[in-house]
């Protein structure tokens, strides 16, 4: 077996062990998130580095839902600057100033993502958003987060402030193949994105359930697909403000 079949198998094993060890939690992130909604709330969606990713992935998506608003600033991600974005991400003060500056409001969720759940702002962002009112889930590393210390002043890592905490199941280093004495081939944001697409499937089955028709973006590449983003956008561009 090669390394990129090795990577596949590996990806696929954390892919099934989440799938099966993580359905209570899905379920409970669901049945959040469809409650909010059922209430005219919003979902907001942030990670830093890397799990900007994840912030991103339901946002003004195709078979997504519409009510996400990511919560991102330049100085977190790498386009602008990588390595200075670790260093952001241990800075306090800074997500409390992103989530306060946001229309965020008691009755949202927010969504955080860190694979490590060490940092300073991811673990900022879940306790201001709880103090807030928000509801509040994660996709962390548990194999990760325990081969480590926490990083902000409380000692508490980000799995241990959230509502819901889900496990994405990779490895501590969140890489699965080994190369001589190099570790290759991460599985956080792979696994993040199969967790997160599973809640919003199930949190717009729950919306259908309660009698509410879920709010979803069509793809702007099928026939048909502007027409009907189009009167989201005109409904909600004002309040998602990067729509």
């Amino acid at each position: 077996m090669n390394k990129a079949q090795e990577y596949f198998e590996n990806l696929n094993r954390t892919l099934l062990t989440a799938q099966e060890s993580q359905a209570n939690k899905v379920e409970e992130a669901a049945q959040i998130c469809a409650e909010s909604l059922a209430n005219d709330g919003y979902i907001y969606t942030f990670g830093t580095g890397h799990s900007h990713l994840l912030a991103e992935e339901i946002f003004y998506r195709a078979g997504g839902l519409v009510r996400i608003f990511p919560l991102e600033d330049d100085a977190l991600m790498l386009h602008t600057g990588a390595s200075r974005s670790s260093q952001f991400e241990r800075i306090a003060g800074f997500a409390s100033i992103l989530l306060t500056s946001s229309p965020a409001k008691a009755g949202d969720v927010i969504f955080v993502f860190s694979n490590s759940g060490r940092n300073t702002m991811p673990v900022e962002m879940a306790l201001k958003a709880r103090e807030m009112g928000l509801k509040t889930i994660c996709i962390t590393s548990f194999a990760h987060a325990a081969t480590v210390s926490s990083r902000h002043e409380s000692g508490k890592k980000l799995g241990e402030v959230c509502d819901v905490a889900l496990d994405n199941c990779g490895a501590a280093g969140d890489a699965c193949v080994s190369l001589g004495e190099m570790q290759m081939g991460p599985t956080s944001t792979a696994v993040g994105a199969a967790l997160l697409q599973a809640i919003v499937c199930r949190t717009a089955e729950l919306l259908e359930e309660r009698g509410i028709s879920p709010e979803i973006f069509a793809s702007a590449n099928i026939d048909g697909g502007d027409r009907k983003n189009a009167a989201y956008l005109a409904k909600y561009k004002e309040k998602i403000n990067i729509l």
